[in-house]
């Protein structure tokens, strides 16, 4: 890692370099996982919610670790470490230290869904050209996000950053580590309210983005979204807009919607267009792709290689990935939830052929609206002719009231789904047996902290 040594690691941080003998030497990787340290490396010992990184700097060093940063002398002090007061706030300021030493172009892509679709498009288009990193897993926050940073290595040419927040500041100190060249915002919806407040406030955080971006940058926004055409540029630098509309610099036309098996579209770029499949299901990955194609078009990548890469991404666990198991179609899109990718999970599922199940959670940091908005959840459900609804966690408990209201309105010759609530993950797996049906359709989505890749899992496995 160019610049990396020990001397210069303690210098970004702020800590006190004591212990063992002076190593010139560049470090291999800079990591807060034991497990993943390499030989040459430095091991950030932290403390957590439920584990103590100190606990772990034995295992580090015996896997060749050169170096610890850490918040208390090692019990074996005779290795190099570096004492700081704060291994998490140490780890953003080495990350920014060796992010600002970087010369590959840096994409951060914020928005308030779509984040993580968009940044494997992204980088799927990018590969067909760099070297390219991405942000894997969830890694897009304040931890998160630097260990990507130092993930980047000597022959990666270029990176793709997703970025997410949940309260004002947090993107300010995410840009000052990844300094993107380029940022992509997809859309500003209904998430994070309890914090943000309004949609006004999320465009406020999420533009934050733009705090230490380069002047010499470019923004990329969806033209369809009505917060973000107020977007005006930056440096003097007009933003580069894609969407559904003709009024995009890049847009899509003839849409065939494939249902769960993506979509197929005619995509223009300036003078040029060219069909592309889009094997992500749903319209609003079509919106997706077209940023990608946005950034590739602007990086030099040909017609051909943005295409290539459009038709060869995958879908990331938990990300509306449709797939086949225990006798069901599985739409896993459970990593997280929030109106707007609630009611666009709904749509998809509404498009499958055969009896269609969704078995929704609650939707965190919703303000002091949350109970309105899973009310009108269970009613926009129903209102999409799911034959099957199944509810829980407490929150939900409104969105089930909500759909059997609306279903008790319909009229009497309109299908009514079959409703089910469950107060919690634990009792709902327990009743799913006995509600699905082989060859059913199943929707899983709920915010993060219901934990439905449980329910995921389970569903793989009960007929296995």
């Amino acid at each position: 890692m160019k610049n990396m040594t020990l001397a210069n690691i303690a210098a970004a941080c702020g800590g006190e370099l004591l212990g063992g003998e002076e190593d010139l030497r560049e470090v291999s990787c800079v990591v807060m996982d034991s497990r993943k340290v390499k030989e040459g490396g430095v091991f950030i010992a932290a403390k957590g919610e439920r584990v103590d990184g100190h606990d772990f700097i034995p295992d580090a060093l015996r896997l060749g670790a050169i170096g610890v940063v850490c918040e208390r002398i090692p019990e074996n002090g005779k290795a190099p470490y570096i004492l700081v007061k704060d291994s998490v706030k140490a780890l953003k300021d080495i990350a920014e230290y060796y992010r600002k030493g970087l010369s590959i172009p840096v994409i951060g892509v914020t928005g308030s869904v779509g984040k993580t679709s968009t940044k494997e498009l992204i980088a799927s288009v990018l590969s067909r050209k760099f070297a390219t990193l991405k942000t894997e897993k969830n890694f897009n926050n304040e931890i998160g996000l630097p260990l990507t940073v130092l993930q980047i290595m000597p022959w990666h040419e270029a990176a793709v950053l997703e970025m997410g927040i949940s309260d004002f500041g947090e993107m300010h100190r995410l840009s000052k580590i990844a300094r993107p060249d380029i940022c992509v915002l997809t859309n500003i919806g209904q998430c994070h309210l309890e914090n943000l407040g309004s949609r006004e406030g999320i465009l406020k955080a999420k533009s934050e983005i733009f705090d230490f971006m380069n002047p010499e940058g470019q923004i990329f926004v969806n033209g369809d979204d009505d917060m973000l055409i107020r977007i005006e540029g930056k440096e003097g630098h007009s933003p580069i807009r894609f969407g559904l509309g003709e009024g995009n610099q890049v847009y899509a036309t003839g849409i065939e919607n494939r249902g769960l098996f993506g979509s197929r579209a005619e995509i223009h770029m300036e003078e040029e267009s060219f069909e592309a499949e889009i094997p992500l299901p749903g319209i609003p990955m079509v919106v997706n792709a077209l940023a990608a194609v946005a950034v590739g078009r602007y990086l030099g990548l040909t017609r051909e290689q943005i295409r290539e890469g459009i038709e060869g991404v995958r879908a990331v666990e938990g990300r509306s990935r449709v797939f086949s198991a225990s006798g069901y179609t599985m739409i896993d899109d459970c990593y997280n939830a929030n109106p707007v990718s609630m009611k666009a999970a709904l749509d998809l599922l509404a498009m499958a052929v055969g009896r269609k199940a969704a078995v929704l959670g609650d939707m965190f940091e919703l303000g002091e609206k949350e109970k309105e908005l899973h009310s009108q959840m269970g009613a926009y459900a129903v209102s999409k002719g799911i034959d099957v609804l199944v509810c829980a966690g407490n929150l939900s408990r409104c969105m089930y009231e909500g759909a059997k209201a609306y279903a008790d309105n319909l009229a009497k010759a309109c299908k009514k789904p079959a409703l089910y609530y469950f107060p919690d993950r634990e009792s709902l797996m327990g009743g799913l047996k006995d509600i699905l049906k082989e060859g059913d359709n199943v929707l899983i989505k709920a915010s993060h902290g219901m934990q439905f890749e449980k329910v995921v899992a389970y569903l793989e496995q009960l007929r296995a």
